[in-house]
């Protein structure tokens, strides 16, 4: 497996434009005599395929659900940061660029980062052109608030359901593409395979999941827009549909991994208030613009809000980060949070939980103001917890929520497979160790809208493609392999449902290999992962066939593949000698509890290439180059 970032040269603020310059074209005339699959409809692929399809190629696009309105990226609440500079309080590109260099702990691309932070700007002036309803000043400017890890104000919202409008308005750019006939939309599909010819990716099989019916569909380029792997840990703030399947059949086929330790802990989630729920509810972070996190001072104490003094309560977010307060970054934040509970100070009936206080602001704003801003965030709250946060402080918990890890991509978001595409969270591009609030949705935009559109373009117009149809021996071979593992899937016929194995191997992954890891709880980890995908394909049951809509078949093909990609994420964290952003080895750790890193030896992406069933995975890596920005020990405080 070779590496090639395709990094263009010269100075950094003009390397895209030159590479833009220098990417090959293809003619308008010419595009249309090329077809692009385009896998996940979530603002990545939706915006991905609309923008492919107004250009004239022609797009299949598939998800999961039964709309593509249905994509995760509905979930978003917070905002979308750009370097617009609004509020006048000293934003930049090149700030933006730094802040999430920073934030990721030192561990991207600069190239790709501030290639990011320039299309920033872009992305708002599209979306307010598109009919975003974005929150605006009293005078009609766009409003701004401050999000975690930055000391400026650039996130753009839309209340509490940014991710909301902001998928409606790439799906009606999408449906508009499929009422032209450029796109052909296959909802209910789930991928099963990339197939591949003369090492080009040619095409995908997927299983319709409402008959059964296996589908092959070919293509001169396939685009994965498939969202993270959160849901590894079973719960999560994600879908319960997400998955790891689409990108974990693609690294089975020779793409390259990056990273997968890096996963994101959200530190203001709804905590776990039972044993059989299925997933996590995310509270914004922009909640902690106005709301602060706060414990009591004395371990044990369990008094009502209220009856608690100001004298008796550790604000420990101000405490610890006095510069950026209850805003630090997720990755500093939650760790802080699972120190309080692990100190005894953690309040509810469970004790893994701490106060996020809106007192002071209502005091402050009032309660019409903070209801304009957080109105249905709060409604949420009420509805699940049965509690008023207008009155008494939410209770918060750290959960998983994003993943920085993914398939490894070069500059043009080409993966080491030629032809495979991969954009937004399912790759491993622009956030490092860890991502700062508010740049899922600008990257995700921002691959879809502004870079695919041009570096797909350079790939077909400087590849000759053979005629490939789906009687190619290499569909018929995929096709059998994918009839082949359901049967095999139905026939074991145990006595424990996929969503038990699911819970069970979320349970090791967050106690191992969560918020805090050491390398004894790793390798126990990888012994007990092992033993529980054995008992997978020895006891599973699966009620009903493949041959109609079947739920809990669904299910198993997901979890067998979180069962073998949860091992590799295990030998990832064992491999970073280092602690960095989210990956936090107790082994290396400041004085001050914060992560070490190694700079001499660890700055790099770890690499994994597949070497086969049972066989372990060969590493390689890619020098990190900071031509641009000094390393520095990263510091919120």
């Amino acid at each position: 497996m070779q590496l090639d970032a395709k990094i263009p040269g010269g100075p950094l603020e003009g390397k895209w434009d030159r590479h833009r310059f220098e990417l090959k074209l293809v003619s308008p005339a010419n595009k249309r005599k090329y077809d692009i699959v385009v896998v996940g409809t979530g603002l990545a692929g939706a915006s991905a395929s609309s923008a492919l399809a107004e250009l004239g190629y022609n797009v299949k696009t598939f998800c999961l659900q039964d709309s593509p309105r249905r994509a995760h990226s509905i979930a978003a609440q917070g905002g979308i940061n750009a370097a617009k500079n609004y509020p006048n309080d000293g934003d930049s590109i090149w700030r933006l660029f730094y802040d999430t260099i920073k934030g990721g702990d030192f561990r991207s691309r600069e190239a790709n980062v501030y290639r990011l932070a320039q299309v920033s700007n872009l992305i708002i002036d599209h979306c307010v052109a598109l009919g975003i309803p974005f929150a605006r000043e009293y005078g009609g400017l766009l409003a701004n608030r401050s999000f975690g890890g930055a000391q400026v104000s650039r996130t753009f919202y839309a209340r509490g359901q940014t991710g909301q409008q902001l998928l409606l308005c790439c799906y009606q750019g999408l449906m508009r593409q499929v009422t032209k006939g450029q796109v052909q939309m296959f909802p209910r599909r789930e991928m099963l395979d990339l197939v591949l010819v003369n090492g080009q990716a040619r095409g995908i099989v997927v299983r319709n999941l409402l008959n059964g019916q296996i589908e092959s569909h070919t293509a001169h380029a396939v685009v994965l827009a498939t969202g993270g792997y959160a849901n590894v840990f079973f719960l999560s703030t994600n879908g319960a549909s997400g998955n790891v399947s689409a990108i974990w059949k693609a690294y089975k086929k020779g793409a390259g991994f990056a990273n997968p330790c890096f996963t994101q802990i959200h530190p203001t989630c709804i905590p776990v208030h039972g044993d059989y729920q299925s997933k996590l509810t995310l509270m914004s972070e922009s909640l902690r613009n106005d709301g602060r996190v706060w414990v009591p001072k004395q371990p044990g104490d369990k008094r009502p809000p209220p009856e608690i003094p100001e004298s008796e309560r550790d604000y420990f977010l101000e405490r610890l980060y006095p510069s950026f307060g209850n805003l630090a970054p997720r990755d500093l934040a939650s760790r802080a949070v699972k120190l309080m509970c692990d100190q005894g100070k953690g309040v509810g009936p469970t004790g893994q939980a701490v106060y996020l206080d809106f007192a002071d602001a209502i005091k402050r704003l009032g309660r019409e103001e903070i209801e304009a801003r957080y109105g249905n965030l709060f409604q949420m709250y009420r509805k699940i917890v049965d509690q008023d946060p207008y009155e008494t402080p939410m209770m918060i918990y750290p959960a998983a929520h994003y993943t920085m890890g993914g398939l490894w991509v070069d500059y043009n978001l080409m993966s080491t497979i030629n032809g495979l595409f991969v954009l937004g969270e399912a790759n491993f591009s622009d956030h490092g160790a860890n991502r700062l609030g508010a740049s899922a949705l600008m990257q995700g935009l921002a691959d879809g809208y502004f870079i695919l559109p041009y570096t797909v373009g350079g790939y077909l117009a400087d590849t000759r493609f053979s005629e490939v149809t789906t009687s190619h021996p290499a569909f018929r071979e995929a096709e059998a392999e994918a009839r082949a593992r359901t049967e095999r899937l139905l026939s074991i016929r145990g006595r424990r449902t996929a969503a038990s194995f699911h819970r069970e191997l979320g349970m090791i992954m967050w106690e191992y290999c969560g918020m805090s890891r050491n390398d004894e709880g790793l390798k126990k980890a990888r012994k007990l992962v092992a033993d529980l995908r054995r008992e997978f394909w020895e006891n599973l049951l699966i009620p009903g066939s493949e041959a109609d809509l079947n739920q809990s078949l669904e299910r198993a093909g997901r979890v067998a593949d979180f069962l073998e990609f949860a091992e590799l994420m295990l030998i990832d964290a064992l491999a970073r000698r280092e602690s960095c952003g989210c990956h936090f080895n107790e082994a290396f750790q400041t004085e001050d509890h914060e992560p070490l890193r190694d700079d001499a030896n660890m700055c790099h992406v770890a690499v994994w290439e597949y070497a086969g069933e049972g066989q372990e995975p060969i590493f390689h890596k890619e020098p990190l180059v900071f031509e641009n920005v000094k390393l520095t020990v990263r510091s919120y405080k």
